[in-house]
């Protein structure tokens, strides 16, 4: 059998080199148009930054074994040719015409199963000044080398172009570089697969470390005269000798198109849950490819080195005779944000509501781990459950704690299709160094029973805010101490602690609303339950306390 996989990298290697494990006696050729092999995309803004010092540790396997084409040769038994193009495909004849972009020969290589990897290209902006110098993308090796050039070079300010995942972590890269950064983003939030208030405790954190986030505003040149020296946008200019355009990227379907396969709703590759186009001797894996939501059932796609990986070990058992099928995706992922780690699985409140769900969503900050505990660090979370069911739909947690390990037990229940009180009685792992007793993924668990089972009333932090902007008939009643609102409180708030409000509630309008909180609301609850006990009606909670609203406070003076 005579396999020819189109693209090296994430998807085409893992493929490859299954392939060779299933069937010694196969020949499987991989054609390459850059030249490096199967090397850590997702690691480059950590070696802009330092943390990883020599790019071949990007191109390297655990042993240190460089993966090349020698190495993928002798190894795996894969032939690799890199630095040569695929420039069609004729179905009929089975072959790919390929091109050495070297001497520039070319020719055509037959094929009895064909794997198009061939991953995503960056978006490039509609706007002049795109081919100056120091303008990057961040997508390949080679990017990140002539952006580690440059910052050589003394560059003192850099613009970032887009605040998704390549954005941030870019901005940190070169934050770290000892860079002033300004990220641009012409959305109203950075990290849009985020609800709006969690991305807001995101930027928030940016700005803290001393990083300039301008959303709304939108790119409309890059002006220069050998190099970039600032970004023009409609909400002013901004001076660069640096910018990383990391406005998104999409599917490489071209070749796939020129050889009459369907592309998808979302503009990837149509393929089934085998890997399959509609030619049953071509498939597709990757960010070339499209996949459902495990949730909608729905077309989504996502480039991921995780989903590349996955679907191309699915795409080789299946070439192989073997049956394999790939479900589908939860859009999982974490990234890295200074000290805060992002990360999201399933629906976010938006996408749910979007898609006909009715659902009930909770705020639920606590620290990651025994809070008397050295090195416990407050993580904020969100959850997003189907009413009617309790079905957990979607799951957001940042904060410096360790919020990927929820992400993943998130991940997993609803893979199985858990609801709310299925996740509370989950039997998680504890010990002091790393949970509470009752871990932070089942608090919110619980939190949601709660407010699903009718036991509390909450409000969220933007109802609130929308609140007292208005300048509605509402107490807005703060129960921590009084240290912790001297050192910073939310204007229009009334202090009386939680000690003391059994005591002093009766001076409390008893007609009038009430809304309760605290740092992480647990205090702002049993007040609410305390109320209620003593007569007041009308009392409902703050989801995520001070911790998950994303506004500004009044702080004492340093």
């Amino acid at each position: 059998m005579k396999v020819i996989v189109i693209g090296g990298v994430a998807a085409g290697m893992k493929a490859a080199s299954k392939i060779m494990r299933l069937d010694s006696s196969a020949g499987v050729t991989v054609i390459e148009k850059g030249k490096h092999l199967s090397f850590a995309g997702c690691g480059l803004p950590y070696h802009v930054s330092g943390v990883i010092a020599d790019e071949k540790e990007l191109m390297t396997t655990a042993a240190g074994t460089l993966r090349d084409a020698g190495f993928f040769l002798k190894v795996k038994n894969v032939g690799v040719r890199n630095l040569t193009e695929a420039i069609a495909i004729d179905r009929h004849q089975k072959c790919v015409r390929v091109k050495d972009l070297t001497t520039g020969h070319e020719e055509e290589l037959p094929y009895d199963r064909l794997l198009l990897a061939t991953g995503a290209e960056p978006l490039r902006l509609p706007v002049p000044g795109l081919d100056l110098g120091n303008v990057f993308s961040l997508h390949r090796v080679e990017d990140a080398a002539a952006m580690k050039a440059a910052l050589g070079a003394k560059v003192s300010e850099a613009v970032v172009i887009g605040g998704g995942l390549i954005g941030v972590e870019a901005v940190e890269a070169l934050h770290s570089a000892g860079v002033k950064v300004t990220l641009l983003e012409r959305l109203d939030q950075i990290l849009p697969f985020l609800d709006w208030e969690i991305s807001q405790l995101v930027q928030n954190h940016l700005k803290s470390k001393g990083v300039e986030v301008r959303t709304l505003t939108t790119v409309t040149a890059l002006a220069g005269k050998v190099n970039v020296e600032a970004v023009e946008t409609d909400q002013g200019v901004f001076k660069a000798g640096l910018v990383v355009v990391a406005a998104g990227v999409r599917p490489r379907v071209e070749l796939a198109k020129s050889a009459g396969l369907s592309i998808g709703p979302t503009g990837a590759i149509r393929t089934n849950a085998q890997m399959q186009t509609e030619d049953p001797d071509i498939f597709a894996a990757g960010d070339c490819a499209e996949t459902v939501h495990r949730v909608t059932g729905k077309p989504c796609w996502l480039p991921l080195g995780s989903t590349a990986n996955k679907q191309g070990r699915v795409a080789a058992m299946n070439i192989c005779g073997r049956t394999d099928a790939f479900p589908g995706i939860l859009k999982t992922s974490v990234c890295k944000v200074f000290d805060y780690a992002v990360g999201s699985t399933g629906l976010s409140e938006k996408e749910a509501r979007a898609a006909g769900y009715d659902v009930s969503t909770v705020l639920a900050p606590s620290p990651d781990r025994a809070h008397y505990y050295p090195g416990a660090k407050p993580i904020m979370i969100k959850l997003v459950a189907e009413a009617k069911n309790r079905r957990l739909l979607g799951a957001q947690i940042v904060g410096p704690g360790q919020a990927d390990k929820r992400i993943d037990v998130a991940a997993t229940a609803i893979t199985a299709g858990m609801t709310v009180d299925e996740i509370a009685e989950l039997d998680l792992c504890y010990a002091p160094p790393y949970s509470n007793a009752m871990d932070p993924i089942i608090t919110a668990a619980n939190v949601a029973r709660n407010k699903l089972d009718g036991g509390f009333l909450s409000l969220t932090p933007m109802e609130v805010k929308s609140r007292l902007d208005r300048k509605e008939d509402f107490v807005f009643l703060d129960v921590r101490s009084p240290k912790e609102f001297e050192a910073a409180h939310i204007e229009g708030a009334l202090l009386m602690p939680l000690g003391e409000l059994r005591e002093k509630c009766r001076q409390l309008p008893v007609d009038t609303e009430i809304v309760t909180f605290c740092k992480i609301s647990l205090r702002g609850y049993e007040a609410a339950l305390i109320l209620k006990a003593h007569g007041f009606k009308n009392v409902s909670v703050m989801d995520g306390g001070m911790l998950m609203w994303p506004y500004n406070v009044e702080k004492a003076a340093a």
